[in-house]
């Protein structure tokens, strides 16, 4: 791993102990503005803390299987040498989460979206299309722990929708949705015939 990327890591783990010790004194509590603020950064910093924890703890394991692996028992070889294999994966993994982890958010990442959905050429088939891929996101958005809310729909003659405009609010809706976008097609046996 490069020097710099290292030294951005231990910054980063440096500032969620500190933000730890700050979010456990009890007169920050008092100010709920500035609670939040650190809150959130803490929360934020969690995932490359503990896959940094998780980098350094796969270093020490590596080193202790290398120091066993050149040992002179042959039995105590063979399973270090397994090991060490797993371990390298294992390293390789973590420091490509670890880049990953570090790569800047888009500051829209936190922002809640409207989802419109419009039932295109195909008549009724096209509107029950649009139902069941209101039903999909709606699933979607229960598994993740989202709020929706219909803002305004507009049902076909058999069912489904016309047009249907939802409100998703929760963590990371934007984030996770902002490649949603464009026509969808379906070719089936129509359930109107």
């Amino acid at each position: 791993m490069k020097p710099s990327i290292e030294n951005r890591l231990r910054a980063a783990s440096e500032r969620h102990q500190e933000l730890t010790v700050l979010l456990g004194d009890p007169t920050l509590a008092s100010d709920g503005q500035r609670y939040a603020t650190l809150a959130r950064e803490h929360s934020e910093l969690t995932p490359t803390t503990d896959s940094y924890q998780r980098y350094l703890d796969t270093l020490a394991a590596l080193d202790e299987a290398r120091a066993i692996a050149t040992g002179s028992d042959a039995e105590m070889r063979e399973l270090a040498q397994q090991e060490l294999t797993e371990l390298q994966q294992r390293l390789a993994d973590t420091e490509a989460e670890l880049q990953r982890l570090l790569l800047p958010a888009d500051p829209d990442d936190r922002r809640n979206i409207f989802l419109e959905i419009r039932a295109g050429t195909g008549g009724d088939e096209a509107a029950l299309f649009a139902g069941d891929l209101l039903r999909m996101y709606l699933r979607y958005a229960e598994t993740q722990g989202w709020q929706c809310e219909v803002v305004s729909a507009h049902p076909g003659e058999h069912g489904g929708y016309k047009e249907v405009i939802v409100r998703v609010e929760g963590r990371g809706v934007y984030a996770r949705l902002k490649f949603e976008s464009g026509g969808h097609r379906v070719q089936r046996v129509p359930v109107t015939e």
